[in-house]
């Protein structure tokens, strides 16, 4: 199967209809990515097809049992290369999408792709999750948050959590050691107004590799001592 063919069945088989101008999206995305990873360490795997599932269908995974839908406004923390947030953008058209990472070459690239395929309606933050957490205009303002391979689960909940509005969810894509984190984040789940959903169990074609998706429900308003200083999450993780 071409690796366009393992793109579109993928998408497909998440409940989003495909059409020619999403895979020459993901196709001009990734020739950017691979463009710029010699400038800079964006990504460890550059081959088409890994790119396409390890990346962008890992991504785009996130919407599975329908907590994101198109329409809501989502912050992508520590987005990286644009994932899951910028994968998910280009599949469902009306999300309101903001990508906040804490590096301005990142933001750079990410404003490349965007502007290549054609969406001009993205916000771009150059930042750090703990300054912008207790900014009034990003404060439990989003549907859902979202993050990646960013960090351990409790300092991502002290992250991630500030942004989102009572209701709203945090998605979080993890590898197999998911259940492990779960339990060094109970502490941090309680504090910062999170209940865990659920676990949901994500099958990449043509792979073994186990990922998850963590989901987790605001149910009541983050203290506002949270996020602490940009470093203190990091450096004293709440266990």
């Amino acid at each position: 199967m071409e690796n366009k063919d393992i793109l579109r069945k993928g998408i497909e088989e998440l409940g989003i209809s495909v059409n020619d101008k999403i895979l020459q999206d993901f196709k001009v995305y990734r020739e950017v990515l691979v463009d710029w990873n010699q400038k800079m360490n964006l990504t460890g795997i550059e081959e088409e097809r890994e790119v396409y599932i390890k990346h962008f269908l890992d991504s785009i995974s996130a919407i599975t049992n329908n907590y994101i839908k198109d329409g809501m406004s989502i912050i992508d923390v520590g987005t990286g290369a644009g994932f899951p947030g910028l994968p998910l953008r280009i599949c469902l058209k009306n999300v309101k999408l903001t990508l906040l990472d804490s590096l301005n070459k990142r933001i750079n690239f990410l404003q490349e792709v965007s502007a290549k395929v054609g969406i001009d309606d993205i916000e771009f933050i150059h930042g750090r999750a703990e300054d912008f957490g207790k900014d009034e205009n990003y404060r439990e303002k989003y549907d859902i948050a979202t993050a990646r391979a960013v960090a351990g689960l409790p300092v991502l909940i002290e992250f991630c959590a500030p942004f989102i509005k009572l209701g709203g969810y945090f998605v979080c894509l993890k590898g197999p050691n998911a259940n492990l984190e779960l339990e060094e984040a109970k502490k941090a789940i309680e504090i910062m107004g999170l209940e865990f959903v659920e676990k949901i169990d994500v099958k990449l074609p043509e792979l073994d590799l186990s990922h998850n998706i963590l989901v987790f429900k605001k149910i009541k308003n983050t203290p506002e001592k949270y996020p602490r200083k940009a470093g203190k999450p990091s450096k004293n993780p709440i266990k």
